[in-house]
């Protein structure tokens, strides 16, 4: 399974749980702030596709 989506569902699955019940991190201590990991997701798949040379 790529780096990709590895990350891709990792995230999403901390996306759903922190809708569930807030992780309580810095930033992340409100439902209403999932759409923070999503940002994140798309830096790091982004980051892992400029480190591979592919696009």
């Amino acid at each position: 399974m790529p780096m990709t989506k590895i990350l891709l569902l990792l995230i999403l699955v901390m996306m759903v749980a922190h809708l569930i019940r807030p992780l309580g991190l810095p930033g992340l201590r409100k439902r209403s702030d999932f759409w923070k990991l999503a940002l994140v997701a798309l830096g790091a798949v982004s980051l892992v596709i400029l480190l591979r040379g592919g696009v």
